[in-house]
């Protein structure tokens, strides 16, 4: 204290009041020459920041209160600068100082801005406008501003201040400040908010909220720990921040039971609800619950007239007067109203305030898709959790160390959760409820797919995942709850429309319809435009749910519906993409070569096996469990020049393994000769040169046996190409001239392949060149885009070799068909020739660009060998430019 007053007792005198206070002074961090450091930065910020608004700090009454300094502004002094200038010197001053300052004493500041009398004794100043300053540098609404702001200061002023100073100032905007309620020991009023140097958005009203009637406290505890939910949070507070108040409707595309919903909904209302001074109501709905009835809307309304301070008297009957006189109570009010739970928009449409100046907030697992059209409200998509979000709900609820000391397991619970807030709860309450049980008993318990469910189940219906999904499922109908059942078999990881008709034994419009209904009720999700999913633990529900409803009988007509569903696709796809190869393959339905596709048209193809691939996965493994063995190698046939193209070279001959078992008792003594054929070729792939000659030698004498000269010439191919890879040139010369001998064009085509690559190792590169030449023709009129492109890029290789012209061309019109077509495994070799092309021409920035563009597609690809091999060649590379 620098005032020194003795003696009696002064009369009071009107003073503006200032409050300083330091956040977190005391924080263990700081020792105790940081704290003396603190405080003396304190008393230079604010003496100096006072003297920009024109106060000289001397002319002041200061006292000190350890982590807090309050000075008593002269009475003749004007009051503007102390709210238009004193917060942002305050901010210039702080930032400077933070700048300079150790860690340790680094700090931000809460600054109370009131007026009133002041008396004085010897003791210093007192008064009840000073104790009131005091209680609002204390408000908890303040230090919680701070706490959520990225500025240094928080700035609060008392209603006076407000009403006289900052309404009336020309430089301040009203519309900036936030009221709140101040309920700090004796002191019940309102004051207003500032951030001066992060300011809040400004708010279409700033009128006093009403101090008359009972204020409703209605929201249940906030729940903690809360994790995540960072961006569907700020899409709340956007729509709120944008009109002022906002329907806001909180539901997921994923948002089933269990998924966060009222979680994230009361989080936010917690933290938002100094922006609703005159109240919150809250209400579960119970549209999804054990009681299996939803409340009805005079009910809620009841309870909300209740915490209006409505006599129970005075409470209308019927619903449309009950509701009048709500929106009448929190008309011209700022409330927040969240509606938990609800069922329909029906139910929620009488709960809805009329008036601008309220904010809703609803949870429902179905979308509500009439409360956007009708009510302009505000959807929220929310799904799963961030892998690192639950992790970090795990280590929250579980000691660190437990987590930490056994990461195995940890990782398998996060699978296995995939993310799901309501499993991840009931994991985690396990855990702490056997707090000697190693987490990997717990996952152990978890990795038997069918007991899984069991696991995540209890006799608290609210901890328990199946019971939360089935109130869910209990309000759809029947036909509903059986398409719901049905997908929890469906073969795959998602599925398209066709396939799901096909399962159901619908329309595809009425399929559509119905997965439009499943998607609404949050127990499906369409993530990407006619594909729908659901998540892994919904969907073991789901089988569980076809388990128990649903006869074996039905059970498996759905599944051969839906397995010849893929394969009737899977077959018209892989003759599109590879209509000459068909032509010669009868036995697997593939009859007619039919016109060439364009490369566009090939894109597409490509792309669509890719989307459905690990669906048709899923198929062949439910064909092969079921001996449906003709479904099983049909669609081995269709995917695997698929597999070829994407790199799966060991799922193929894994396939062709499987199929291979499957015909051996097959009664057209054409299908077992070619299936050792084509697994032998899937071996040559893979280069184990050995397995696919004993395949390639049993399929050529069973084709021989049979007087199949097409087939024959093929298989000779095969091995033509199977000793091109071993290095046995001369084997492979003239295993390709029997092939020549024996087939028509497409088989010299194919012949001159193996012929080209063995004169290029002979050295021997024009005849190389005329072998690659001629192939491309022959696929050209073959209408083989696949040869062609292989063999362009091909020619190019002989070109640069022969030192002839074109190189570059070759390989990139090899490059332009793979683009369109999506080739991108070839396409990486391609680029690498292409680079090779252009470095014998000694344009390096060309070769340069080529080989980047490779070794980015080979890392994709995880093809390292590749991947080493042409940064080499890039590190070589000398460097053009100066």
């Amino acid at each position: 204290m620098t005032a020194h007053l003795a003696g009696p007792a002064r009369s009071a005198v009107h003073r503006t009041i200032v409050v300083v206070d330091v956040e977190g002074f005391a924080d263990r961090r700081r020792t105790l020459p940081h704290q003396l450091g603190t405080r003396a930065a304190l008393y230079r910020v604010v003496e100096g920041a006072l003297r920009a608004a024109g106060v000289r700090w001397a002319d002041c009454h200061h006292e000190d209160r350890g982590d807090s300094v309050f000075a008593l502004v002269p009475p003749e002094v004007p009051k503007t600068p102390l709210v238009e200038v004193l917060p942002g010197a305050l901010v210039a001053a702080l930032r400077e100082h933070n700048r300079t300052c150790p860690p340790e004493q680094r700090f931000r500041l809460r600054l109370a801005v009131h007026a009133g009398e002041v008396a004085f004794d010897d003791h210093g100043a007192t008064s009840t406008s000073l104790t009131t300053a005091f209680r609002l540098v204390d408000a908890p609404p303040l230090k919680q501003a701070l706490a959520d702001s990225p500025g240094t200061l928080a700035l609060v002023v008392s209603r006076w201040v407000f009403d006289e100073v900052v309404r009336h100032s020309a430089v301040l905007d009203p519309a900036t400040f936030r009221p709140v309620r101040i309920r700090v020991k004796e002191v019940r009023d309102t004051a207003w908010i500032a951030l001066p140097d992060h300011p809040y958005p400004r708010a279409t009203a700033t009128a006093d909220p009403l101090d008359a009637g009972t204020v409703p406290r209605q929201l249940p505890a906030a729940p903690a720990p809360f994790i995540g939910r960072h961006d569907e949070a700020a899409r709340i507070d956007r729509a709120l921040d944008a009109v002022g108040s906002a329907t806001v409707l909180i539901s997921a595309i994923g948002g089933a039971g269990g998924i966060g919903k009222t979680w994230l909904a009361l989080h936010w209302a917690h933290r938002h609800a100094e922006r609703f001074p005159d109240g919150q109501l809250f209400v579960d709905l119970c549209g999804f619950s054990p009681t299996g009835e939803p409340m009805p809307s005079t009910e809620a309304l009841r309870g909300f007239l209740d915490g209006l301070g409505v006599d129970p008297g005075r409470v209308p009957a019927d619903l449309h007067t009950r509701a009048a006189l709500y929106r009448s109570l929190v008309a011209g009010k700022r409330v927040l109203v969240v509606l938990d739970n609800a069922a329909t928009v029906e139910q929620v449409t009488p709960l809805l305030p009329g008036d601008a100046g309220c904010t809703v907030v609803v949870t429902s697992r179905r979308r509500l898709d009439s409360l956007v059209t009708a009510h302009d409200a505000h959807y929220v998509d929310l799904g799963v959790l961030a892998d690192t979000e639950a992790h970090r709900l795990l280590t929250t609820r579980l000691a660190v160390g437990r987590v930490e000391s056994e990461p195995e397991a940890v990782d398998h619970l996060l699978r296995v959760c995939a993310g799901f807030p309501l499993a991840l709860a009931i994991i985690a309450g396990r855990a702490r409820t056997h707090p000697h049980l190693p987490l990997a008993a717990l996952a152990g318990e978890l990795r038997d797919e069918a007991t899984r469910l069991d696991v995540l189940d209890s006799d608290d219906p609210a901890a328990s995942l199946p019971t939360v999904l089935s109130w869910s499922l209990r309000a759809l109908p029947p036909h509903q709850r059986e398409v719901f059942a049905l997908l929890g078999i469906a073969p795959g990881p998602d599925i398209g429309l066709d396939a799901t008709a096909r399962l159901v034994d619908l329309t595809p419009a009425e399929a559509h319809l119905a997965l439009r209904r499943l998607v609404q009720a949050s127990l499906l999700v369409e993530d990407a435009p006619g594909r729908w999913r659901m998540h892994d633990l919904i969907r073991r529900y789901a089988a569980k749910r076809a388990i128990h409803d649903l006869t074996d009988a039905d059970r498996e007509a759905a599944l051969r519906r839906v397995v010849n569903a893929y394969v009737d696709a899977a077959r018209t796809n892989a003759r599109r993409m590879h209509p000459s190869v068909s032509e010669v393959m009868p036995i697997f339905g593939m009859m007619g070569a039919g016109p060439r596709t364009p490369p566009d048209s090939l894109r597409e193809v490509l792309d669509w096996f890719r989307v459905e691939y690990l669906n048709l996965v899923a198929v062949e493994q439910i064909a092969a469990a079921r001996a449906w063995n003709t479904q099983l190698w049909q669609l081995v046939w269709s995917l695997q020049t698929v597999r070829v193209m994407l790199g799966r070279l060991d799922e193929n001959v894994a396939a062709w393994r499987a199929a291979l078992a499957a015909v051996a008792d097959h009664p057209d003594p054409a299908v077992l000769p070619w299936t050792h054929g084509l697994l032998g070729s899937a071996l040559n792939w893979t280069q184990e040169t050995a397995a696919a000659e004993e395949h390639l030698t049993a399929a050529l004498e069973g084709a021989i046996r049979l007087g199949d000269t097409g087939v024959t010439a093929h298989l000779h191919f095969l091995l033509a190409w199977r000793h091109e890879l071993a290095g046995e040139d001369d084997r492979a010369r003239e295993e390709a001239e029997h092939c020549r001998r024996l087939g028509g064009p497409r088989a010299e085509a194919y012949a001159l392949h193996v012929l080209g690559r063995c004169h290029t190792r002979a050295g021997e590169h024009d005849q190389a060149h005329a072998c690659f030449e001629r192939s491309v023709a022959l696929h050209r009129a073959d209408n083989d885009l696949f040869g062609e492109v292989e063999m362009l890029d091909c020619l190019g290789e002989s070109a640069r070799r022969a030192g002839l012209p074109g190189a570059v061309a070759h390989h990139r019109q090899a490059l332009e068909l793979h683009g369109r077509v999506g080739i991108t495994r070839f396409w990486a070799d391609a680029l690498d020739h292409l680079a090779l092309a252009h470095l014998a021409d000694g344009d390096h920035d060309q070769a340069r660009e080529a080989w980047q563009e490779a070794l980015d597609l080979y890392r994709e690809q995880r093809r390292e060998e590749d991947a080493t091999r042409v940064q080499q060649q890039l590190h070589d590379l000398p460097n053009t430019h100066p």
